[in-house]
């Protein structure tokens, strides 16, 4: 399960290759499509992997390219609720 997401904005981008050569999991590549500047934008290969570091955001020049983490599901919130409880309960004795 993916931690996080990358998000491209295609027009922005010129296909620097940043994105790609600097992202620690091997998220993107540029894809073979052309965008209206005639540029090689990237593309996600495995969204999986992503860890939302948002390295590719950071070195892109253009801003057409962001990481961001997605949020974790809880699963500790009964174990804090039982906690609250049993220090609910301390407090009476």
């Amino acid at each position: 399960m993916a931690k996080g997401r990358v998000s491209i904005v295609v027009e922005r981008c010129k296909a620097c290759g940043f994105c790609v050569e600097f992202c620690p999991t091997k998220v993107l590549a540029l894809s073979s499509a052309f965008n209206s500047k005639g540029y090689h934008p990237p593309h996600v290969v495995a969204p999986e992997k992503c860890s939302g570091c948002d390295l590719c955001g950071m070195y892109c020049p253009d801003f057409a390219i962001y990481g961001q983490r997605l949020p974790v599901a809880k699963e500790a919130a009964p174990a804090r609720a039982a906690a609250a409880t049993n220090l609910e309960v301390a407090r009476e004795s």
